[in-house]
């Protein structure tokens, strides 16, 4: 903003002791034009901030297979701090009871243990508990070390009556839904009744509700095998469960984002952050789940954070998109995609120029101290 227009003045033209007299015969008219500006610049910014409402965010998770969905949670909380999003439930897909107590924990380290959280009962994916669930139990003489009260995930909601809370409270095409885990919750969802709850089918109030699904899964690039031959691959989350993602594909109305495999895999998370950045409190779940999974020297790929960052920050540069398509999936797991004009599904492409700038924010977001620095939150019986 251009304020005023002074001519410039020669210095050599004036002595010394002359400025100061010339300062104080210009500064009471300009100086009510500078604060007005100021002001006028701040409240812009003020307004600007306020239209950007937080992305009202559903995290989908099979907490306990890898640590990446751990960071991913711990940066969702970061966001939040930031007011960039708010967390309005945590579903699991990870068959196992302690999968929920981590979250729960985590959650509440983050001065958050109020919100939400279903599980997957009886589906038998992945029904181990996992290198890093069992953080939730560390006992320090007698008493937990991380506090939270969700110590089963038998005591917790189903997450398709959690889905379908949450989404029956939000607004119309309001949330964003970012799936990191398998497509068992998802497909169940759409594939749920009509009920008290809400007078729609799970396909309606999805449709309805939901403005994106960000997900992790699948792979639109050739990938290196064991004896680095590049070739299709068999991506994790969609293996795990191949039925539920192609009705997920199939039943799901709204735009899809796809973060491939190949993703996560240029973008590692440097283990010395694990060691020096989370240091602010004596023991952090985030850092002692990462080194309970692989301990450092090891920097984890960074999958499941991609989808986070892509679904909350979708114009900062951080990623190419794809032009608009549809992608399929195999009765062997092979994603496969295929540009269509009128496609809802796009994925993620990462250029060599863009790694550097999106791994940083990854790690920042990450490691941000909470806003209480881990002080824990009195938190309401999950099971009601």
């Amino acid at each position: 903003m251009k304020l005023l227009s002074i001519p410039r003045l020669s210095v050599s033209r004036f002595k010394l002791p002359v400025l100061p007299a010339i300062l104080a015969a210009f500064l009471p008219a300009i100086l009510p034009l500078i604060l007005s500006g100021q002001i006028l610049a701040c409240t812009m910014l003020h307004c600007a901030r306020a239209e950007e409402a937080p992305v009202p965010l559903i995290f989908d998770t099979d907490m306990g297979n890898d640590c990446d969905d751990a960071l991913a949670l711990a940066m969702i909380h970061a966001l939040q701090s930031r007011k960039e999003c708010e967390l309005l439930a945590v579903t699991i897909t990870k068959d196992h009871e302690l999968a929920a107590p981590f979250v729960d924990c985590l959650n509440t380290f983050y001065g958050r243990g109020n919100i939400p959280i279903g599980v997957c009962r009886n589906s038998g994916k992945t029904p181990d508990a996992g290198k890093y669930n069992q953080v939730s139990k560390i006992n320090d003489n007698g008493k937990l070390r991380f506090e939270h009260d969700l110590l089963s995930g038998n005591n917790a909601p189903t997450a398709v009556e959690v889905l379908r809370r949450t989404l029956a409270q939000a607004q119309d095409a309001s949330v964003v839904v970012v799936q990191v885990g398998f497509s068992t919750n998802l497909a169940n969802l759409l594939a749920s009744p009509a009920d008290a709850i809400a007078p729609l089918s799970g396909r309606e109030l999805f449709a309805k509700k939901v403005k994106l699904v960000s997900i992790m899964a699948g792979a639109f690039a050739p990938i290196p095998n064991d004896q680095g031959v590049l070739g299709e691959h068999r991506e994790y989350n969609v293996a795990e469960d191949i039925p539920s993602i192609k009705k997920l594909v199939e039943l799901c109305d709204v735009p899809i984002l796809w973060s491939g495999f190949e993703i996560g895999l240029n973008l590692t998370y440097p283990h010395q952050s694990i060691l020096q950045d989370y240091r602010y409190v004596t023991h952090h779940p985030v850092a002692e789940a990462y080194i309970a999974y692989i301990p450092p020297p090891h920097d984890r790929p960074t999958w499941d954070l991609t989808s986070v960052l892509a679904a909350v920050r979708p114009d900062r540069g951080y990623f190419e998109l794809s032009n608009p398509g549809t992608v399929t999936i195999s009765d062997d797991a092979i994603s496969r995609f295929a540009e269509n004009p009128q496609g809802k599904h796009r994925y993620l492409i990462l250029k060599p120029a863009m790694a550097e700038r999106t791994r940083e924010a990854l790690v920042q977001l990450s490691s941000q101290p909470p806003e209480h620095c881990g002080s824990p939150q009195p938190a309401p019986n999950h099971a009601r």
